[in-house]
């Protein structure tokens, strides 16, 4: 029966692609024309004119989708895989194109985010109902953002406001099986050259027992608090002042013998300005800091701290240089402190990179050329680069090859922690190489990305060492294809993602694969709406994997499949109602963690100014 699951989901997924085999580079289907991106080049352009490899998630896809959490979000969308210590609030990774967990740089607002000590971002923690669109760039951005960026970079903007001179509340209830609840709430709007928004939500769960092996048969639940706050105002000579905030507290429960509850505290504030001092010449400011505390307790009682905080200023030049050639050129500052109760031999270090970028367009070709030069105050210079053409056939198709290269600063953890820590490592480098296929037309969208990465002194545990080391290296090819398309009422959204993560060290580990990754994954999204109702389904699956680098763990196929419905009762009010993995598809992405079986969850949302 899981055979048959697996194949049947498999299957069907690339059934509904062999068409083009491709996809959509939006889960908007199709994207409108006018859609613009920012995190691709660390500048506006068009969806369709970048030359990364791009998928955007905006509001009326996380509400058609009714997703609950970013693991909803980002679950099968190309080269990404997740692994989860079991249900919602639970720890969370995530692996783009087959890199590690930390090897993904991520942006709330245009800050970056994340833990210095352990240098994951905890993807749980983000309150999906705060969002307002989400860019994912798949593939090195090294030499754009610095550290981190090899495997892409993730950019989550939340709810803004608009100057339209309308106020517009919202509200939204939901609640399910196993205790599941939900309570969201915001004001949004402005006037004239102001906008604001304000939003608050709440989530509770009951849980399930996460680890059945351990023989402590409770539930594991999990409660969240969190908030946003964000205003901007647009002068008349044309500069530009924003603020924002989120703010997202929760307290999560889970099986062990040490510690069993961490109350979690996570926040983003940032200030960003533009103005253009000349007419071909932009300039953008921006600053912010990024807070990630922990408190470890056992059944009630305080058992340790972890707190780390990450400052950051920017400063960014745009300059036209011409009619379709532009260039960027910056600087970025950031520094990371940690505290709390353990003794780190080191607790804070700052970096320093200065950045530039190209993009020109002659005829049919297009180009982009960046740079980037890092000074790490524990690590010296590291400098890496990209390159990108992208040549435009007739017919709205488009080839475009790829290099870049990109790094990884070592973490507090990796260098620093007691007894654990090796204050000796280098940082992990990488190389991509890349070529793309894809194709805009009015009706669908599609694009088929072949890359290699290599990762050059790749952090692992070294069992002589009894600690962190430079002592493999991994290779990762893969395919992602994609495909969006929509036939009146009815729309399309389909992924499909071939993987070989391989451990390309000289131990006893080479050619293993990596652990948690899945070789093969693929979803299909389909909608269908008519008048007042709309149905729709969502099928997920992937491939065997395991859990550990010597691959002698493992972790069995499986797939999913939610159902959701929904009915705009009155222009103001709609009701949804959702039932997730309604196969009770037993499964693990991490080994001895359960995951949820099947639920339902219905939700009533009020927007007065929704037709």
């Amino acid at each position: 029966m899981k055979s048959f699951l697996k194949k049947w989901a498999l299957t069907l997924m690339a059934g509904a692609m062999s068409c083009v085999a491709a996809a959509s580079e939006s889960r908007s289907v199709p994207p409108a024309m006018g859609d613009v991106i920012v995190t691709a080049s660390r500048n506006s352009e068009a969806l369709t004119d970048t030359l990364a490899p791009v998928s955007v998630i905006t509001r009326d896809d996380l509400e058609r989708l009714q997703s609950q959490d970013v693991l909803d979000v980002l679950t099968g969308l190309p080269g990404i895989n997740f692994a989860t210590n079991g249900g919602p609030g639970k720890s969370t990774s995530l692996f783009v194109r087959g890199t590690e967990s930390d090897h993904v740089l991520v942006l709330v607002d245009g800050i970056k985010v994340g833990s210095a000590t352990s240098g994951s971002t905890p993807f749980e923690q983000i309150p999906v109902d705060q969002i307002d669109r989400i860019e994912i760039v798949r593939g090195p951005r090294s030499s754009l953002y610095g550290s981190e960026a090899i495997g892409g970079v993730i950019q989550i903007f939340t709810r803004r406001g608009s100057r339209s001179g309308v106020v517009t509340p919202s509200f939204a209830l939901g609640g399910g099986s196993r205790g599941d609840g939900r309570i969201e709430a915001g004001l949004r709007g402005g006037d004239g050259n102001t906008w604001f928004s304000a939003g608050l939500n709440a989530r509770t769960t009951d849980g399930i027992d996460v680890r059945p092996s351990l023989n402590e048969p409770d539930r594991d639940g999990y409660r969240q608090l969190a908030g946003s706050l964000s205003a901007g105002h647009l002068f008349d000579n044309g500069a530009e002042v924003s603020v924002n905030l989120l703010r997202a507290e929760g307290e999560n429960d889970f099986d062990g013998a040490s510690q069993n509850e961490t109350d979690t505290v996570n926040q983003v504030i940032g200030l960003s300005g533009r103005f253009a001092p000349l007419p071909r010449w932009t300039v953008a400011l921006s600053g912010g800091q990024s807070t990630d505390d922990a408190d470890n307790l056992l059944d009630g009682a305080f058992v340790s701290r972890f707190k780390t905080r990450r400052d950051t200023l920017s400063w960014q030049n745009d300059v036209a240089l011409a009619a379709g050639h532009g260039v960027t050129v910056g600087v970025d500052y950031q520094n990371d402190q940690i505290s709390g109760t353990t003794a780190y031999a080191e607790n804070r270090r700052d970096n320093t990179g200065l950045f530039a970028v190209y993009q020109g367009s002659v005829g049919a070709h297009d180009l982009q050329l960046s740079l980037r030069e890092d000074e790490n105050q524990q690590f010296g210079r590291n400098t890496t680069g990209g390159v990108s053409h992208g040549y435009g056939f007739a017919g709205g198709i488009r080839a475009v090859a790829s290099y870049g290269t990109a790094f990884k600063a070592p973490t507090f953890n990796e260098l620093y922690f007691p007894n654990f820590g090796s204050p000796d490592l280098k940082p992990e480098e990488a190389e991509n190489v890349e070529l793309s296929l894809q194709g805009n037309h009015a009706a669908y969208r599609w694009a088929v990305n072949v890359f290699r990465t290599q990762i050059d002194d790749l952090i692992a545990f070294d069992s002589d060492l009894e600690a962190p080391n430079n002592i493999d290296r991994a290779l990762i090819r893969g395919v992602e294809a994609q495909l969006g398309t929509r036939f009146g009422d009815l729309r399309l959204q389909s992924y499909l993602t071939w993987l070989q993560p391989e451990n390309d060290g000289d131990g006893a580990n080479r050619s293993n694969t990596l652990p948690r990754r899945r070789e093969q994954s693929a979803r299909l999204d389909v909608d269908y709406d008519i008048r007042a109702f709309s149905a729709g389904l969502s099928v997920y699956g992937a491939s065997d994997g395991f859990d550990n680098i010597a691959n002698t763990t493992p972790l069995p196929g499986y797939a999913t499949l939610n159902l959701r419905f929904g009915w705009q009762a009155l222009p103001q009010w709609l009701l949804q109602l959702e039932g997730r993995n309604v196969l009770d598809k037993d499964y693990e992405t991490a080994a001895t963690y359960a995951n949820y079986g099947a639920s339902v969850m219905a939700t009533v949302r009020f927007t007065p100014n929704q037709v």
